[in-house]
């Protein structure tokens, strides 16, 4: 591990976070890196380091703090060193595993690297985090927003992400259209448009199920009631019906005792209402219609019903199931649908890629919109933590933004640390804050007898409110 980055030597009275053996070893004065942010980041991090530090200096007495170390991107770090970049940045990731950052801007004609695409791809982040709640007072478009409470896990590597596009027009596009048409499409009715673009979603067995993994054993440690995935599969039968098909696989092979799947608890319930049911109007009663399917099928489905009835009747049956986490399945343009008119049904949603990123807008939205919206990249033995709003950089230095995404992004960071305690700390006193209408302008806007205030004084109430 290096001692200095970007020419800054680590703080002497902090120890770096390790990780061994699939858990992290976290300090009493853990060095935690931070990137400020480009545009209203600046405000938003002053803001939220402040409130972080007196959280945790409340909940521990001094026996346990935050050692912030600020590393570069974006502006600050163009001009700092010519580069939007710096290795170091990067570097000081990986080596001292846990960092949170704020927005950064992609300037006009490109010449950026993503910092998250480099890290993504250098530290393997391949969950995207994001928990979606109401706190009281915040002003909705909806009826019920309290009812929503999910924690969305976006496969972060794969499917659009890794997606390989060829211009309409080219050599390339051309070659690989020859290619699908005139060999892996010969003979049969389906062909590609000559003059299409085209592209390509990679989805594997590897990315799938170690993100669907990860979901799981989140549900089960925080007691969450259900895992949804969230596919495309009627459609795109090899990628978003593979994504289905692999979760289910990691749920039952991996969590049996844990979990049981929508259509297990079909059949347990069914049993238990008449435990004279035979096999076949078992069958019948998850699958209306079998009268019309095939032998086979019957056949099948048959099978299913006796199979779960001799190898989980015992450990699942007699409601025992009901205390498991259900592992169900939804198609992506109904959960559109679902969040809004049964929210409360849902709690962990596990997505790929593209899935991920509309529905996550779709349910912040639901709740305050992106300004309080918190997010991670996670892997296996590091973590960013970061802002999911832009830099809005109109309202750059001047002290009006609405400081919550960061601020929840550090609740997050404190659970993950297992500082539970300044996590509450941090969430409450926002909570009471927004509750006395003591906000910035983008709520007073939306609230009748609100105060507006500035993003150093919605900070200052939220340390007060501690």
């Amino acid at each position: 591990m290096q001692t200095t980055y970007n020419g800054k030597s680590l703080p002497a009275d902090g120890e770096p976070i390790k990780y061994a053996d699939g858990k992290y070893q976290v300090p009493d004065h853990p060095i935690v890196p931070f990137i400020e942010g480009d545009g209203t980041g600046r405000d938003i991090w002053r803001a939220s380091q402040r409130v972080f530090d007196a959280a945790v200096e409340k909940a521990y007495g001094g026996k346990r703090s935050v050692k912030w170390f600020e590393v570069y991107a974006g502006e600050k770090a163009f001009r700092e060193f010519k580069t939007w970049l710096p290795d170091d940045t990067v570097n000081a990731a990986r080596d001292l595993r846990v960092s949170i950052k704020g927005p950064l801007t992609t300037p006009v004609g490109g010449g950026i690297r993503s910092l998250n695409v480099a890290l993504r791809q250098i530290l393997d982040l391949y969950s995207c985090v994001r928990p979606v709640k109401y706190y009281q007072g915040v002003p909705s478009p909806v009826k019920y927003p309290e009812k929503l409470d999910v924690v969305i896990f976006r496969e972060n590597t794969e499917d659009v992400y890794a997606g390989i596009e060829f211009k309409e027009g080219t050599p390339e596009a051309a070659k690989l259209i020859s290619f699908l048409n005139d060999d892996m499409l010969k003979g049969g009715k389906k062909k590609v448009r000559t003059d299409s673009g085209v592209g390509i979603k990679p989805i594997s067995i590897t990315g799938t199920k170690r993100l669907v993994r990860y979901a799981i054993k989140y549900a089960i440690e925080n007691k969450r009631k259900s895992v949804t995935l969230v596919h495309k599969g009627n459609i795109q039968k090899f990628t978003e019906g593979a994504f289905r098909e692999w979760g289910y696989e990691v749920a039952v092979d991996e969590f049996r005792d844990a979990v049981v799947t929508e259509r297990e608890s079909w059949i347990l319930g069914n049993q238990e209402a008449n435990p004279k049911l035979t096999v076949e109007e078992n069958a019948a009663l998850i699958e209306p219609g079998l009268e019309f399917g095939s032998e086979d099928f019957r056949k099948e489905l048959f099978a299913e019903v006796k199979g779960v009835l001799d190898s989980i009747g015992k450990s699942h049956g007699n409601g025992q199931w009901k205390k498991k986490v259900l592992i169900n399945d939804r198609i992506a343009d109904s959960i559109f649908q679902q969040i809004i008119i049964r929210p409360d049904e849902y709690s962990v949603l596990a997505c790929p890629n593209l899935n991920g990123d509309y529905i996550s807008d779709a349910c912040a939205a639901q709740v305050g919109g992106l300004g309080i919206a918190p997010g991670a990249n996670i892997g296996d033995g590091y973590a960013v933590f970061e802002a999911t709003h832009g830099t809005a950089p109109k309202y750059a230095d001047k002290d009006v933004i609405n400081p919550g995404s960061v601020m929840l992004s550090g609740v997050m960071l404190f659970e993950f640390l297992g500082w539970h305690e300044a996590a509450r700390l941090v969430e409450s006193s926002m909570e009471k804050t927004i509750q006395q209408k003591h906000v910035t302008y983008d709520f007073e806007r939306q609230m009748q007898g609100a105060t507006k205030v500035k993003t150093s004084e919605f900070a200052t109430r939220m340390i007060e409110n501690m």
